[in-house]
């Protein structure tokens, strides 16, 4: 489900659960578990990218629609923990975007701090609209502290995916990479920031930057309620069955 190798001082997590490494509450849990190991592990920075030609396709929705409420009640908080977890882990986080990252798998992108992403036909962004389901709080507030206001906006509610250089237009990647140098690239990055920051210098400032966006994930109240209602309809409704046939066909 989840590879861990050693570049020197870097922690290298390669997601690595089907095809695309569709999330999925077990996929969820083990990637927090893991990271929060990460907060007191040796390593002094960590790269995050999957397996195969996808870093993450999103939510697994064929579960949501043929298990229906209860897969909706576990997945939206172990979804809601993936992202804090990687969004909170005060180290250095390189996301090593080697293919598709659709919807969640943009969200775990944008967790960290620098997102790279292989050039090619691989695409990322936020459709979940169009899935007729609503992001989680805490993915809102990630994409909102990775883009802006604005941005957010444009992304959210235009629920459409963007090519690679696209995706830097917007500001959703920093660097679009050939995709044999996009690892060795996110190591580099990712040990640059630990050997020129110190560690307690670097978490500090770094959750002050995101003081902000916790506070309002923190206090999203019932909010995850209604969030997760939405997503039982949808899977009730037949909307999300007619979304995946609709991009099945194409």
């Amino acid at each position: 489900m989840i590879e861990l190798e050693r570049d020197g001082d870097v922690a290298v997590l390669r997601l690595a659960h089907g095809p695309v490494n569709a999330l999925d509450p077990e996929l969820c849990d083990a990637v927090a578990d893991r990271f929060q190991a990460l907060a007191t592990d040796p390593a002094r920075a960590v790269v995050l990218t999957g397996a195969g030609r996808a870093f993450s396709a999103g939510a697994d929705l064929r579960r949501l629609v043929t298990d229906g409420e209860p897969y909706a009640r576990r997945f939206v908080p172990a979804l809601d923990g993936l992202f804090r977890s990687v969004f909170e882990l005060r180290k250095p986080v390189v996301a090593a975007v080697n293919g598709h990252a659709i919807a969640g798998g943009a969200v775990l992108a944008a967790a960290a701090d620098v997102v790279l992403m292989a050039d090619g036909s691989a695409r990322i962004g936020l459709p979940e609209l169009v899935v007729g389901v609503p992001l989680p709080r805490v993915a809102v507030e990630v994409v909102r502290y990775a883009v802006g206001d604005q941005v957010a906006r444009t992304l959210i509610t235009g629920a459409a995916t963007h090519l690679p250089g696209e995706a830097r237009a917007l500001g959703l990647v920093e660097e679009v990479l050939p995709a044999d140098d996009l690892l060795p690239a996110a190591v580099e990055r990712a040990l640059a920031m630990a050997d020129r920051i110190p560690a307690d210098t670097f978490a500090f400032t770094k959750a002050q930057l995101r003081r902000d966006a916790l506070a309002r994930m923190d206090d999203a109240g019932a909010e995850e309620a209604d969030t997760i209602d939405l997503w039982i309809r949808r899977a009730a409704d037949g909307w999300t069955q007619r979304y995946l046939e609709s991009v099945t066909r194409k």
